[in-house]
C-alpha cells in the first residue's frame, strides 16, 4: 500500500480520551442534601434544616454546568427541596393551636 493510504494498519493508533472527558461522578452532597431534605420533611427537624440549607447553597456555588452531563441532579432543585423542607418544619411554628388540647384554632 501507498504511504499515504489512511486504511494502512501501520499508522493504527490507540485511542486516548481526553483529559477533561465527562466522567460519570455521583455528586455525593447533593444526594446527602436531597436525603437529608427529605428526612427533615418526614420528621419536621428543625435543627437539621439549618445545615440542610447550607448544604445546598454550597452545591450551587460549587457547581461545574460545562463538566456535568445533561440529567443530571441539579443543585438547584436540591436548594429549592431544602428551602420547602426549612419551612415545613418551621410551619407548626406559625400555626395558632389551642394550649389545652393541640388542635388548630379556625376562629
Amino acid at each position: 500500500m501507498s504511504s499515504n493510504d489512511p486504511r494502512d494498519s501501520s499508522r493504527e493508533t490507540r485511542l486516548t480520551l481526553p483529559k477533561s472527558w465527562h466522567a460519570e461522578s455521583v455528586d455525593a452532597m447533593g444526594s446527602l442534601g436531597v436525603f437529608f431534605a427529605g428526612l427533615v420533611m418526614v420528621t419536621r427537624n428543625r435543627y437539621v434544616a439549618w445545615p440542610v440549607v447550607i448544604l445546598a447553597i454550597n452545591g450551587v456555588l460549587n457547581q461545574h454546568p460545562l463538566r456535568a452531563k445533561e440529567g443530571g441532579g441539579s443543585p438547584w432543585a436540591t436548594l429549592t427541596m431544602a428551602l420547602f423542607a426549612l419551612v415545613i418544619s418551621h410551619a407548626p411554628l406559625f400555626t395558632f393551636t389551642d394550649p389545652t388540647t393541640g388542635a388548630i384554632r379556625f376562629s
